[in-house]
């Protein structure tokens, strides 16, 4: 089951998409905190505007440094636990919406990324109960201002700035989805930048929510992002970034500077 967001003559609506992938079913409510009910609805996938399927209420929770060639890289060492920083949710946008490269940045790097979203409060889980607590998966991409992240020693500037954390295309509810074999591509202009698999992280991702539960509390729609490959590097504004993750979808996003927002 995928599961959007989106707008339609000028309304947001929840649904789902049929599996001729190419109309979708409207829900009376988000998914997330009730029991899919239909609206009645049905639009053609065509004519409605996705958005980021699901604005976290809480926090975005991400790892740093999983996967070992990203690491080396950027010329840093392996750690020995797992990095953890957060974005905020004003970070947050959906597909095709715009990236604007900040005007106090000279460098901002793509990054292409596995999301896993929460569906309960979850507190000190084993990683075994981990699956129990995955409402699903999505496509993201965690923008990094490389320069700033630098110089602040702290990354809450290059992590956090508004539009760095794009979300979508849809959640994607496959409980028979192997989270430790999806392959990862990052486009810019049509030119592939990162490719990986999250076989290689070194920290998979149930025993990554784990140890995040032990360090915050997770709460219904929070989303986990867990590391990037290798192959990052520099956008421009101007150009187009496309995030795909084969087994679940993929989007785009323009690049835009901040100058053009205003």
């Amino acid at each position: 089951m995928r599961v959007v967001r989106f707008r339609v003559h000028d309304t947001i609506h929840f649904g789902i998409v049929h599996k001729d992938g190419t109309h979708v079913m409207g829900l009376k409510a988000d998914p997330l905190f009730s029991e899919p009910e239909p609206s009645g609805h049905v639009f053609s996938l065509d004519e409605v505007r996705l958005l980021s399927p699901v604005i976290p209420r809480s926090k975005v929770l991400c790892v740093g440094r999983n996967y070992a060639e990203h690491v080396r890289e950027l010329d840093h060492e392996i750690p020995e636990e797992p990095l953890l920083f957060m974005k905020p949710n004003t970070a947050v946008i959906g597909p095709d919406d715009l990236i604007v490269h900040p005007s106090w940045s000279q460098r901002v790097d793509h990054e292409i990324e596995l999301g896993v979203v929460i569906k309960t409060i979850v507190k000190d889980i084993a990683v075994k109960d981990v699956p129990t607590v995955i409402f699903g998966v999505l496509v993201a991409n965690d923008f990094t201002a490389r320069d700033c992240q630098q110089k602040d020693g702290q990354w809450t500037r290059a992590k956090g700035f508004d539009t760095s954390c794009p979300l979508g295309p849809w959640i994607d509810i496959n409980p028979d989805l192997d989270l430790q074999n999806l392959t990862l591509e990052c486009e810019v202009d049509g030119e592939l930048r990162q490719q990986g698999n999250t076989k290689d992280m070194m920290w998979p991702v149930h025993e990554l929510i784990s140890y995040m539960s032990k360090v915050c509390t997770l709460l219904p729609g929070d989303v986990i992002l867990t590391g990037t490959p290798h192959g990052v590097g520099p956008v421009k504004p101007g150009q187009i970034v496309t995030s795909r993750i084969a087994e679940i979808g993929e989007f785009s996003n323009r690049i835009v500077a901040a100058e053009a927002t205003h």
